[in-house]
């Protein structure tokens, strides 16, 4: 694989983590959203990834010498089918009969540590990318 190859990598991490961070922020921002459009509260939603093909450069393909790379992809967004968390609020507008209030299963503990987590993944293929960039610009300078 040559370096350009591992920076196709690096951004496929970048892109991944980005859509995280961007569900982590949807699921902190609802998490005492109550009523929906679908009706209910708002269910919490997580992301699952998968390994993807990275595309190989036109010399590569004819050569056969490219080996297989693979990045990460976002395959599917799934929502918590838990029930929802029930709080006695009887003076709510969205109160039951009984004053029992539902509110979505978002921690934003949990979320909060999900979100350092996926800033760190993204800073890592960062420095990654950083890192290639300083090897290409260094090869480029050598053969001048």
């Amino acid at each position: 694989m040559n370096l350009f190859g591992a920076i196709s990598i690096a951004s496929s991490g970048m892109s991944a983590q980005r859509a995280r961070a961007q569900v982590i922020a949807e699921n902190l921002a609802n998490a005492d959203t109550t009523r929906t459009p679908d009706g209910g509260p708002y269910k919490r939603k997580d992301l699952v990834f998968e390994s993807t093909d990275i595309p190989q450069t036109f010399s590569e393909v004819f050569s056969q010498a490219g080996m297989n790379a693979t990045g990460v992809s976002v395959s599917n967004i799934i929502s918590d089918d838990r029930d929802p968390e029930r709080r006695y609020l009887p003076g709510h507008p969205d109160a039951d009969s009984n004053g029992y209030v539902s509110f979505p299963r978002v921690n934003p503990a949990e979320e909060m540590v999900d979100l350092m987590s996926t800033s760190r993944s993204y800073d890592a293929n960062v420095a990654v990318v950083s890192s290639l960039k300083d090897m290409i610009s260094k090869s480029v300078d050598l053969f001048r």
